[in-house]
């Protein structure tokens, strides 16, 4: 209903803008993460463990100067919204998403609790990927598993893979649908 009441220039230019930069975003992130999984194998530095020494201002927290810096912050926003809005897509929190004017004080708890989690865990879950080198000034370092070889390069494998898979699962559905919905008409 939504794509019938949208302008041309929204159906034309803007959706599929969008699905283009939500496909680099996914892209760039995934081609990072496969980086700190070499960095993990071939050098022991690439541990995510809390910073020695903060030095704030005086080196940059990314190869690539600014621009990396930029993207690390886009990346880190880009995995936070699709956090929230892969939670409230999975099966058990569809109830959780609140009702406009009609949302019970439970429920608003519920959102608040689930977004707090997912927050707090945002900072450890990039520095364990490998996406940012930053400890935000938690020294969320400390935690003894981030020590663990096996458990943070299983953890980067399995997002790399279950990204990808999802990655190629709904672009290949996509562009099939759309074979068989041309095909079809011409048939």
């Amino acid at each position: 209903e939504l794509r019938h009441r949208a302008s041309p220039w929204q159906r034309n230019l803007g959706y599929p803008l969008a699905m283009l930069g939500l496909l680099a975003l996914t892209g760039i992130s995934v081609l990072i993460v496969c980086f700190h999984v070499l960095e993990l194998l071939l050098d022991d530095a690439a541990m995510p463990r809390g910073m020695q020494d903060a030095s704030l201002g005086q080196v940059s927290f990314s190869i690539f100067g600014s621009f990396g810096a930029a993207l690390q912050v886009v990346l880190i926003f880009y995995l936070m919204l699709s956090s929230v809005v892969g939670f409230y897509s999975s099966p058990l929190f569809t109830r959780l998403l609140p009702e406009r004017q009609d949302t019970p004080l439970t429920k608003i708890i519920g959102n608040c609790v689930s977004l707090l989690v997912l927050s707090s865990a945002l900072p450890v879950f990039s520095r364990t990927l490998g996406i940012t080198r930053f400890d935000l000034l938690g020294d969320f370092g400390r935690f003894n598993w981030l020590g663990n070889f096996y458990i943070v390069f299983l953890y980067n494998m399995g997002f790399a893979g279950l990204t990808t898979l999802c990655l190629v699962k709904k672009v290949s559905w996509a562009v099939q649908a759309e074979l068989i919905r041309a095909f079809g008409e011409d048939g």
